[in-house]
């Protein structure tokens, strides 16, 4: 089987998805495109969104439907708990992170990353809702010591990668420490930083910038 990867290392969900795919054992290689409209891109990844995986059967789109691929075709242990409640408590972790923390902060990369400076009411209303992103995510959990509970899984691959750029963000456009805040997600993150698979990221990451 032939899996290619297509993005670019400085986007979040891109390196989530490798992440993943090295937790899994899966080989694949790495085809450096941007976000883009161009007819041929779009063929693949029909909104021209970075990461898309390209299988002998054909292209897949979205972070969390190609790291389902992923775990069902990778070579390694999933990182799924197989009771089906617990899985889904993964998932709704993995959702929460997206939704509620990633995507709100998204809203501030312009100010934060490229020099378009944000108004106070976006400012505030990104904090109101990061506040209270980060205050669900204090009820479902667990910290023991991963997030989900006592085994690693897709939900700490989406904390750090979503996490990175929000705390970024924060500190940047609202002078917002939420390590400080938050030292449990501190702890966490550094924990999920010795990870093979992250270490490896960022080494491929610190290459391409």
């Amino acid at each position: 089987m032939t899996i290619k990867l297509h993005g670019m290392t400085y986007s979040n969900y891109y390196n989530m998805v490798k992440a993943a795919m090295l937790e899994n054992n899966v080989a694949y290689e790495e085809v450096h495109i941007l976000p883009n409209q161009e007819s041929d891109f779009l063929q693949k990844s029909p909104m021209g969104k970075v990461p898309c995986l390209e299988t002998d059967e054909g292209f897949i789109t979205e972070t969390s439907v190609i790291i389902d691929y992923v775990d069902s075709v990778g070579a390694g242990a999933s990182l799924y708990p197989a009771n089906g409640f617990a899985k889904a408590k993964v998932q709704e972790l993995m959702r929460h992170l997206e939704l509620y923390i990633e995507l709100p902060g998204r809203r501030l990369y312009g100010d934060a990353f490229f020099s378009r400076p944000a108004t106070d009411e976006l400012k505030a209303e990104v904090k109101a809702q990061l506040g209270k992103g980060f205050i669900s995510l204090a009820k479902i959990a667990k910290y023991g010591p991963w997030l989900a509970g006592a085994e690693f899984s897709y939900a700490d691959l989406y904390l750090i990668y979503s996490l990175g750029p929000v705390t970024q963000v924060c500190k940047k456009v609202l002078a917002w420490d939420l390590y400080a805040e938050y030292p449990e997600l501190s702890a966490l993150v550094g924990l999920i930083k010795e990870r093979a698979s992250i270490i490896q990221v960022a080494a491929d990451q610190a290459k391409a910038d």
